[in-house]
C-alpha cells in the first residue's frame, strides 16, 4: 500500500487518460467533413472490429456528483424526436462504413439509458442489427440505475440480446444517496443481481467515493455488502470535483466533501477488502473483476485494452463509432465528438450531416504516446523493445517522442512505485495509487494549453 506522506506527495491535477491525447486537446477545427474522411479511412486501418455506442442523456433526476452529458427531462415529445435523430445518425454512419467487419462491442451509457421503454431500446437494436454484422460473442452492455429497474425489464433487454448489466448502484448507504439526490433501487440488489446472472449475462457494480458522509468505515460496509453478492466485476470511481464545469457540483459542497487522505483511506480499504477476498483482481486504476472473468485473463495475458466505454478486451474492443449527443467517437488515428446540445444535434443529424462539431487527428508520435500510456494504465508494464517492433522503429526513437528519462522516473523508483531497466517499466502494488503520475511523466503534451483536471488520487 502507499503511505500518506505519498498521497501528499503526488495528489495532483492530472488528466484521467481515458484517451491521449485527452478530451481537452479537441478542437472545432476538426469537422464533420473530417469525421466522414476519418470513417472512410478507418476501414482499412487498426483492427477491423467494431464497437458501437449509444448515449443516452436522458435522467428522471440530476445526482448532484454527475459529471456526464444529462438532460433532466421527461418531455415524450423531445424524447422521441432525439431518438429518431439517433436512428438517422446510425443509418448515416453506415454509409461509410465497411459493413462486413464484425461488430463486437456494443455500449448503451448516459444519462440514464433505461430512462427510455424497453420498446424504444428494442427499435434501435432491431435497426443496428439489420444493419451490421453482430458476431455471436458480441458484447451488448447498458448502464442501468437500479431505480428504475424492474425484472420485465430486464426480460426485454435479455430478448434483445443484451449480456452485460452494469448497476449504477454508487453507495449502499441511504444518507448518502439522499446528499447526492441519487434514488435507491426499485428492487433489492441482490435481486437483481441473481436474475441478471440466471439469464447467463455478466452484472457489474459502479460506486462513487469522494461524496458527503462517506467516510472509510461506511465505504469498507458498502464493499463488503457488495463482495458478498459476488458481482463479476467491482468498479469504484473517485469523485471527480469539477464544479468549474458541472457548476450544479458546488451544492455537494455545503454537505461537506471528504479530504485527499480520507479518500485515499476509503480506496485503500476497498482496495483490500475486494483483493484480499482472493476472488478478485484489479484492474488498471479502480476496476476489479473476478479471476474467472474475462478482463483478469487479458490482464494476465497482457492484452487488456480502454477506450471511452471503459476496460475491455483486445476481443470484444473496435474503433469505436458513437452516436448521439456528446458521443465521442475513437477511430484508428482521429476522435470525433457530437454537439453537446440536444436541439443543435437534432439539426444537424436532420441536415443530413454529422453532429460532428470538434475532434483531434491524432500524428504519429502521438499514436506512440498513446500507445505507451495505454499499456502503462491497462496492463501496468511495457516494453520498449515490442514498441518498437510495432511502430517499425527504434526504441531510442519511442523514447524521445514520449520524453522519456531515466532521471524523471527516479522519484518513482525511490518511493517504490516503479520498477525499470533499459528494455521496461513496471508499475508496482503501490503504484497503481499513482499511475497517472507515472504515465504523465511520458506526456509531453501535459503542460501545453492550461487546462484544469481533477486531483490525480
Amino acid at each position: 500500500m502507499i503511505d500518506n506522506k505519498l498521497i501528499e506527495k503526488y495528489n495532483k491535477a492530472l488528466p484521467r487518460y481515458t484517451s491521449y491525447p485527452p478530451a481537452t486537446s479537441f478542437h472545432s477545427e476538426f469537422s464533420s467533413d473530417d469525421y466522414i474522411k476519418s470513417v472512410k479511412a478507418s476501414n482499412n486501418q487498426g483492427t477491423k472490429n467494431i464497437s458501437l455506442y449509444l448515449h443516452i442523456p436522458f435522467c428522471p433526476r440530476l445526482c448532484l456528483y454527475c459529471g456526464c452529458t444529462t438532460l433532466i427531462t421527461r418531455k415524450e415529445e423531445m424524447i422521441k424526436s432525439y431518438l429518431e435523430a439517433l436512428k438517422k445518425e446510425i443509418v448515416m454512419l453506415s454509409q461509410w462504413i465497411d459493413l462486413s467487419r464484425p461488430v463486437t462491442q456494443i455500449h448503451w451509457g448516459g444519462g440514464t439509458p433505461n430512462a427510455l421503454s424497453a420498446e424504444q431500446i428494442g427499435e434501435i437494436m432491431d435497426l443496428i442489427s439489420s444493419i451490421f454484422k453482430i458476431e455471436k460473442n458480441c458484447e451488448i452492455a447498458i448502464e442501468c440505475n437500479p431505480a428504475h429497474l424492474t425484472l420485465s425489464y430486464l426480460d426485454s433487454l435479455f430478448d434483445m440480446g443484451f449480456n452485460r448489466i452494469s448497476l449504477g448502484i454508487q453507495d449502499f448507504n441511504q444518507k448518502v444517496l439522499e446528499a447526492a439526490h441519487r434514488d435507491t433501487s426499485k428492487l433489492p440488489i441482490e435481486e437483481l443481481s441473481s436474475y441478471i446472472r440466471n439469464h447467463s449475462a455478466g452484472v457489474n457494480y459502479d460506486f462513487i467515493y469522494g461524496l458527503p458522509h462517506q467516510s472509510p468505515a461506511s465505504f469498507s460496509e458498502t464493499i463488503k455488502q457488495a463482495l458478498a453478492l459476488k458481482p463479476d466485476r467491482i468498479v469504484t470511481f473517485s469523485y471527480a470535483h469539477v464544479p468549474w464545469v458541472k457548476p450544479h457540483q458546488s451544492l455537494l459542497e455545503k454537505e461537506g466533501l471528504p479530504g485527499a487522505e480520507e479518500k485515499m483511506a476509503m480506496f485503500k480499504s476497498a482496495y483490500d477488502l475486494i483483493t484480499k477476498s482472493g476472488e478478485y483482481d484489479a484492474i488498471g486504476l479502480d476496476h476489479f473483476s473476478r479471476k474467472d472473468d474475462s478482463l483478469s485473463i487479458a490482464l494476465r495475458s497482457g492484452k487488456l485494452h480502454r477506450n471511452f466505454q471503459g476496460y475491455c478486451t483486445r476481443e470484444t474492443t473496435g474503433q469505436v463509432y458513437a452516436f448521439g449527443m456528446s458521443a465521442i467517437s475513437q477511430l484508428y488515428n482521429s476522435y470525433a465528438q457530437n454537439d453537446k446540445n440536444i436541439e443543435n444535434y437534432i439539426r444537424m443529424i436532420n441536415s443530413g450531416k454529422p453532429a460532428t462539431v470538434k475532434g483531434y487527428c491524432i500524428s504519429e508520435d502521438e499514436m506512440i504516446i498513446k500507445e505507451v500510456i495505454e499499456r502503462l494504465m491497462c496492463n501496468n508494464k511495457l516494453l520498449w523493445s515490442e514498441l518498437a517492433e510495432q511502430f517499425e522503429t527504434s526504441v531510442g526513437r519511442i523514447k524521445a517522442v514520449c520524453g522519456y528519462s531515466p532521471e524523471k522516473m527516479q522519484q518513482y523508483i525511490d518511493d517504490g512505485l516503479l520498477i525499470m531497466d533499459d528494455n521496461s517499466l513496471n508499475i508496482t502494488g503501490p503504484g497503481r495509487f499513482t499511475i497517472r503520475n507515472i504515465v504523465a511523466e511520458l506526456d509531453p503534451k501535459l503542460n501545453s494549453g492550461g487546462k484544469q483536471f481533477s486531483k490525480s488520487i
